[in-house]
């Protein structure tokens, strides 16, 4: 942009711009109307577009201080997109008001390049773009969201951005370093990774083959995508089984994977002497069940792993407040066990660590 500054006035760089976002604009409105009414309530053309960010380019450039003019023709601008709004509703039963709220924004689209820096209206053109083109995904992610899912979404963004900020980061028990603070930012990690592969696996990946359930189970859960893969095992062909086999080492090699994002969020310097063997134990895991996929692969179509009752969303309540309790446990425990038994105690007590859920034993220790 500072290069065409150079050889060209800012004002038609401006004005090109604003021509060229209105007619991308039209260009993508016009496509979704014809798609959803038809010719007989199409609201305009992409030239109408294109003339409506043009006119508010030279509106706004003839008084860029006071804006009146700027104002007053949105203003009448409104009052004929409300007449239109009126006629679709009356004659042909058209209620939405998605083409009138695009013009607007097409509208204002001149000063917006004219005061905010390129990022910006970059971003607000894309967005408008994005949110024209997957109207009919927005549908049909719509239609596959259970009735809870909106309930779900509501106690993450509770958990990370109401409660988060406001539990103290005090300690809690002498001699311990542990704070509510860090408690629930653990909480929140383990869960939003929980709740991002929850979300990939049900609704990006739902038509998935085995394989991906269990690398995409794995990134949430390993011990629970194991004992799905494992109950499906039972009810499986024999050809299939060494499927079921690959996938849950492909699980696996998501769990080291997983541990290793969450000691990169607490502690880099243990990241830095960790990932090698990390790594290795997800590549040997992945090149393993690899092998096993390929070796025995047979042309049939594997039939998609059915959604369990008790696959539920990792995300519940319930399950945030026992890893909480958990994380809690584990740091007192080990507190106590270098306190008097050393590292041959700490050993022992990772070892039975691994019997239960192992994550917040390791966020304890980092």
């Amino acid at each position: 942009m500072e290069e065409l500054q150079a050889y060209l006035p800012q004002e038609l760089i401006d004005f090109i711009l604003v021509t060229l976002f209105a007619l991308l604009i039209g260009l993508s409105q016009r496509k979704l109307s014809l798609r959803r009414e038809g010719e007989t309530t199409l609201f305009s053309t992409d030239r109408t577009f294109t003339f409506i960010g043009i006119l508010g380019y030279i509106l706004y450039t003839l008084d860029p201080v006071s804006m009146q003019l700027f104002m007053g023709d949105g203003a009448i601008l409104g009052v004929l997109l409300a007449l239109n709004y009126y006629a679709k509703q009356t004659q042909f039963h058209v209620f939405g008001v998605t083409t009138i709220i695009i013009a607007l924004i097409t509208y204002c689209i001149a000063s917006i390049v004219a005061t905010q820096p390129s990022w910006f209206y970059l971003t607000v053109v894309v967005t408008v773009l994005l949110l024209t083109e997957l109207k009919h995904t927005f549908t049909e992610i719509a239609q596959r969201i259970k009735s809870d899912e909106m309930i779900t979404l509501a106690k993450f963004l509770a958990i990370s951005g109401i409660i988060l900020p406001m539990v103290p980061n005090e300690s809690i028990i002498p001699g311990i370093n542990l704070t509510p603070y860090t408690i629930w930012l653990a909480t929140v990690v383990v869960s939003g990774i929980s709740y991002l592969s929850y979300l990939l696996k049900r609704y990006v990946f739902r038509e998935s083959g085995i394989i991906v359930s269990g690398v995409i189970g794995g990134m949430y859960s390993s011990t629970a995508t194991t004992a799905i893969l494992a109950r499906q095992c039972k009810r499986a062909k024999p050809q299939e089984v060494p499927e079921y086999v690959a996938a849950m080492l492909f699980a696996l090699s998501m769990m080291y994977l997983r541990f290793l994002i969450l000691v990169f969020i607490f502690s880099r310097a243990v990241f830095l002497l960790l990932y090698p063997y990390l790594l290795i134990l997800a590549v040997v895991s992945a090149v393993i069940a690899g092998f096993i996929h390929m070796k025995y692969r047979h042309n049939e179509e594997y039939e998609r792993i059915e959604e369990e009752e008790d696959e539920s969303n990792p995300l519940e309540f319930k399950v945030a407040l026992i890893f909480a309790v958990l994380l809690v446990v584990f740091t007192v425990l080990t507190h106590y066990t270098v306190l008097y038994a050393g590292t041959e105690g700490l050993n022992l007590l990772s070892f039975l660590a691994g019997f239960s859920d192992t994550t917040p034993f390791i966020l304890n220790l980092l």
